[in-house]
């Protein structure tokens, strides 16, 4: 089979507010085979949209080799075409002059233009509206309008960076049935789509491949290949068991890495914590507790419950299983008997649980309430502990890990912190009790 794009060894950094170079990706190898739609998904951090623009050479890979059909990727292709999610019309133009941007910047005739973009506008359901400002249309037919832009211009790849997640669930689900409608009956001469998305059933139900990346840096760390022919029926046992099986490998919970190695370090304690408050992780425990889920659920239908996106929820999942609150498995979250215990405990009990929780499970935390217990003072600037987690993690991150585990901490009462001065502290009950 042919590749119509391939990655190797593909890396990507660029420079953070404090000037440190933050890596985007590290090590990525891919593959867009002619034929094929891909569907990649991630957490945020993993690079999904930087890789898209490498592939489409809007923005050059610092290391590794990136290729279209064989040739080094040196800068914008003609041959490959991008949708994005906000949309990107220009306002002041019509319908029918947002369609022909591309082929103006190809060179192609008015004459010839014209006659492609009504084409393309009556395959997409857009006949009749070549007259009208973006204004005048709905979200869904202004992403029509986007779509139809890349499309006209016949692209041998359609890349796709979360097309439809603007859109209301009706709208995006009409708009991806029309477009594989398009892919399935060969009315487009596109031979390869990557779609980036969000949504784990969307992802089920469009592709025939779906990568799943890492985060921080970004780097392939699970391929599943889907044989169901399209179109796909979202109830039947054979989707429902991929969307399931995606949703446990999208909240594994990943092993620690050194950036640039690739590779587990099993001997450095692991100081990345998912990234989610304690309010966000309390409401997700308290909704599983409740009807009509009695402590277990399907994770699809929790993010449906709750109307939040999969990426805001998963930092959530994260945390209840790596307090030892709530399972993951296979798609499926459940609460452990510790965690129904905390559903029922009042607030200074729950406080203590967490704080109980933290010291047996989280390192930092650990390490921060050990050290402030040891220090004559009680107290101790965070700079030594940021310096610690920049061993293993870029500025950016350590200083989000470092706010996360101050902000857990502070809530089990295993410490105080003063943001005015950076300084960490033993809970002033604590130190009331000592004296």
């Amino acid at each position: 089979m042919t590749n119509l794009v391939e990655l190797k060894g593909v890396s990507k950094a660029f420079r953070s507010a404090d000037g440190a170079p933050r890596t985007i990706l590290d090590g990525v190898d891919f593959t867009l085979a002619d034929g094929e739609i891909v569907a990649m998904l991630g957490k945020s951090g993993s690079g999904k949209s930087t890789l898209l623009r490498i592939v489409a050479g809007l923005v050059a890979a610092d290391g590794g080799r990136a290729a279209y059909r064989g040739r080094p990727i040196g800068g914008p292709l003609a041959s490959v075409a991008m949708v994005f999610q906000s949309f990107a019309l220009f306002p002041w133009l019509t319908v029918q002059q947002n369609v022909e941007l591309g082929l103006e910047a190809q060179g192609v005739a008015p004459a010839a233009r014209r006659e492609r973009a009504n084409a393309m506008l009556d395959l997409i359901g857009l006949s009749g509206f070549g007259g009208a400002l973006p204004r005048e249309l709905s979200g869904g037919m202004r992403q029509r309008v986007g779509i139809a832009r890349a499309l006209v211009t016949h692209p041998d790849v359609l890349l796709m960076d979360e097309a439809f997640s603007a859109l209301d669930v009706l709208t995006g689900e009409t708009l991806r049935g029309d477009i594989l409608d398009l892919w399935d009956g060969k009315r487009i001469p596109t031979r390869g789509i990557l779609v980036v998305s969000h949504n784990i059933e969307e992802a089920v139900m469009m592709a025939d491949r779906i990568v799943i990346m890492a985060s921080d840096p970004g780097r392939v760390r699970h391929e599943i290949r889907i044989d169901l022919p399209r179109p796909r029926n979202a109830d039947t046992p054979e989707v429902r068991a991929l969307v399931d099986e995606v949703y446990g490998l999208m909240t594994m919970r990943p092993a620690a890495t050194v950036p640039g190695a690739g590779t587990a370090r099993p001997d450095l304690p692991d100081y990345r914590l998912p990234d989610a408050d304690v309010g966000r992780i309390e409401s997700v425990l308290d909704l599983l507790a409740g009807a009509p889920f009695d402590g277990r659920a399907d994770l699809p239908q929790l993010s449906e419950d709750t109307e939040l996106p999969d990426e805001e929820l998963f930092p959530a999942y994260e945390a209840l299983g790596l307090l030892g609150l709530a399972r993951v498995e296979r798609g499926d979250i459940a609460l452990t008997p510790l965690g129904r215990r905390y559903a029922l405990a009042g607030q200074a009990q729950r406080q203590a649980l967490f704080g109980r929780q933290l010291l047996k499970h989280v390192p930092l935390a650990a390490r921060i309430h050990r050290e402030l217990e040891d220090d004559a003072s009680g107290t101790l600037a965070e700079e030594p502990f940021l310096e610690l987690l920049e061993d293993t993690l870029e500025a950016g991150q350590a200083k989000r890990m470092l706010e996360v585990a101050i902000e857990w901490g502070r809530y089990g009462e295993l410490y105080e912190y003063d943001y005015r001065t950076g300084m960490l502290n033993v809970p002033r009950i604590q130190q009331n009790t000592q004296a």
